[in-house]
């Protein structure tokens, strides 16, 4: 591709009253009001002078500034150019909104954890966000945190956690099922320098009665299995989901307990398994592979008094140690191995032990999402008032469970593609409105090709007129 004009035959002007850069956001947004939002948000809020007011309204503004790809309170002047006042109300300038931000308390916060529970379950009666797996298929409750990094001294709140980076710790809780992509059913902003586990408790025990109210909803009623990894190994975490009426799935840290238990296994358990690297032999129809799984009868938290000890199984998966000298001609004279288990409370029967590991390892999908939200609204903290932060991820969580929903109704490829997808193919689509007979109408780009997604996703919010 080539430009087809010379420099001297091209000129630009910014006039255009009737273009509009992201017309996707007329389905989403409507999604978004049909699920509850500005009602919603208008009756939880109490943000307190002239900064709170048209709570639903604001909430709702930066919604879509962060599903139209806002990172940052700057950027939510992308609402107000051309024709965006033809198609929504409201449009509020950067400066109204970052104050509004700046308003909130924690206890704000809370109350706006609140909307977004009750929105997600208002976007689970439009979409099948769970899809429809068998009433013995898992829904799954992963749990995990990750940094936001911040620059300069100016955020409140930010330091150094596990990872080095100076920045703000996000804890997330995201439900799924074999055949879904995650949403987010609770979130939690903590200090920079907080441990994992700090607030794991509390955001499991309001992720559950989340996922609860979004099966009230329609959507799958299979049995429930929380992941975490190792830094949430603690009786906090593991209790909170099994009064919860959980299962729990947690890989453990390799204390005494855990090394003496792996050591009571018998050589003859180790089962082979499919692994990197891992060859299929049909002749013999098992797996040629390194890595071997095996089982056993585990008691967590024995230190504990009777009453809170948590009977379960102890799966351990190992692999051959690297040995660096082998390769020098001095192959040790028998094989170590590295051990990873996990503690887990489902029955053997449900689960057999392969079956086990491969359910826990897919754990790791909480990554995608954490990646996904830095590469929309968590690319920065915006403001450097730690409750503002807050705020701020709450209501990208929002918008994230707004765009995988709006994902869902346009079908096919979109209804596991990333949020950056969504929006480059379906949010940001230009258009230019035209009015004739009191109706408005889109001109989008001729042979789009996404054209049929789009119509698609258009047509769940604006169903044409049915013949009489």
């Amino acid at each position: 591709m080539q430009v087809s004009h010379k420099p001297s035959a091209v000129s630009v002007s910014f006039d255009e009253p009737n273009l509009v850069s992201a017309a996707g956001l007329l389905p989403v947004m409507t999604l978004a009001r049909d699920a509850g939002l500005h009602e919603l948000a208008q009756d939880w809020l109490t943000v307190p002078t002239d900064k709170g007011a048209n709570a639903g309204l604001k909430v709702a503004s930066l919604v879509a500034g962060m599903v139209a790809g806002a990172d940052s309170i700057d950027d939510m002047a992308l609402l107000r150019h051309g024709g965006m006042k033809r198609l929504f109300s409201a449009c509020y300038a950067p400066s109204t909104l970052g104050s509004f931000l700046r308003s909130f308390t924690f206890g704000h916060v809370r109350q706006l954890d609140a909307v977004a529970s009750r929105f997600l379950a208002g976007l689970g009666t439009r979409a099948p966000l769970l899809g429809s797996p068998r009433a013995e298929d898992f829904v799954f409750v992963d749990v995990d945190d990750t940094i936001i990094e911040v620059h300069g001294y100016a955020k409140q709140g930010s330091g150094y956690g596990y990872s080095g980076v100076r920045g703000l710790n996000a804890l997330l809780a995201t439900v799924s099922t074999k055949d879904t992509a995650p949403v987010i059913a609770a979130q939690r902003l903590r200090k920079g320098a907080a441990n994992s586990a700090r607030g794991a408790k509390r955001l499991i025990t309001d992720a559950l009665p989340t996922l609860k109210g979004l099966q009230a909803g329609g959507q799958s009623r299979g049995r429930v299995l929380c992941r975490f990894d190792s830094a949430f190994y603690g009786h906090a975490a593991v209790s909170a989901a099994l009064a919860g009426g959980a299962e729990v799935s947690v890989t453990v840290r390799m204390d005494p307990a855990v090394k003496r238990a792996i050591a009571g296994i018998p050589e003859t358990a180790w089962e082979t398994i499919e692994y990197t690297d891992a060859v299929f032999d049909e002749t013999t129809n098992t797996w040629v592979s390194r890595a071997e799984v095996a089982e056993t009868g585990f008691t967590a938290f024995s230190s504990r008094k009777k009453a809170e000890q948590i009977t379960g199984r102890l799966v351990v998966r190992r692999i051959p140690e690297l040995n660096k000298k082998a390769s020098d001609g001095q192959p040790t004279l028998f094989e170590t191995h590295r051990h990873h288990a996990f503690f887990t409370t489902v029955d053997a029967k449900v689960l057999d032990t392969v079956a086990a590991d491969k359910t826990h390892r897919k754990h790791a999908q909480i990554e995608q999402v954490n990646a996904d939200l830095k590469d929309s609204a968590l690319a920065h903290m915006p403001s450097g008032v730690f409750s503002a932060n807050s705020a701020w991820l709450v209501t990208a969580v929002m918008a994230y469970n707004l765009t995988r929903t709006a994902g869902i109704l346009a079908a096919g490829p979109f209804s596991k593609a990333r949020t950056g997808t969504i929006r480059r193919k379906l949010i940001h689509v230009p258009a230019r409105i035209a009015t004739s007979a009191r109706k408005i109408r889109l001109h989008l780009p001729e042979a789009w090709p996404w054209k049929t997604a789009w119509q698609g996703l258009f047509e769940h919010l604006y169903p044409p007129p049915q013949p009489a």
